[in-house]
């Protein structure tokens, strides 16, 4: 039998770690999307020992989970503490949410600049030609051609890697972040009672990422007005 008065009492203790959870993933999905178009804008060119170390770059992230380089990132570096201390980042290291933004800052910027990439080639070349023709300069060209136009291409595409990264912020809680995941744990260990618990969890991952879904949708409608006229 559904214990209705178990979930009210619940609710409020979980939702007290949405705002780490949202803090992680505005973070990192800032961070990320910076660092995927810096990537995608130096994939462009034919500059092999630019190109195939961002390639190596984004294959070992895509190719590996994501707890995997969580682990790696905060336990591994761990034991180059003495070279860390001396260059001065031991501080960054040392800090388990610090970690986490790293870790999920690269992993989706691996898979961003890829959907960015894509995007990016994918604007008409005869746009391109006719800005240049008319006296753009390239940077004119990019700025208010190709960015534009990419950038809404990619919204299908990256809406999903943003809804992937709410997701994968639950994995902070390995490395002792008490975000939702981390205190629906703590919960389970006092009560026993998991099948409740990561309901709860569930349904405010599930709440949050329909409303990230609807912003998004919302967003791309706005950049798109020709679409919903078809």
């Amino acid at each position: 039998m559904i214990d209705l008065a178990f979930f009210l009492e619940i609710i409020p203790a979980l939702l007290a770690g949405l705002p780490l959870t949202l803090q992680l993933a505005a973070s990192s999905i800032s961070i990320g999307f910076i660092m995927a178009l810096l990537l995608a804008l130096a994939q462009q060119g034919n500059h092999r020992f630019v190109v195939w170390p961002i390639r190596a770059f984004v294959a070992v992230f895509r190719g590996t989970p994501l707890l995997v380089q969580i682990f790696l990132i905060y336990y591994g570096l761990g034991q180059f503490r003495p070279t860390l201390q001396a260059i001065g980042l031991w501080w960054l290291f040392r800090e388990p949410y610090w970690c986490a933004i790293i870790a999920l800052s690269l992993n989706t910027a691996a898979y961003g600049s890829e959907i960015l990439r894509g995007a990016i080639q994918g604007v008409p070349r005869g746009l391109v030609e006719a800005a240049t023709a008319s006296g753009m300069s390239r940077y004119l060209t990019l700025r208010l051609v190709v960015l534009p136009l990419a950038l809404r291409q990619a919204i299908p595409s990256y809406s999903n890697e943003i809804i992937l990264m709410v997701k994968g912020t639950s994995l902070a809680s390995i490395i002792t972040l008490v975000e939702v995941t981390g205190i629906a744990q703590g919960l389970i260990s006092q009560t026993y009672r998991a099948v409740e618990v990561f309901v709860t969890a569930g349904a405010i991952y599930l709440t949050l990422n329909f409303t990230i879904i609807s912003a998004l949708n919302a967003l791309e409608a706005w950049l798109t007005p020709y679409r919903a006229r078809v």
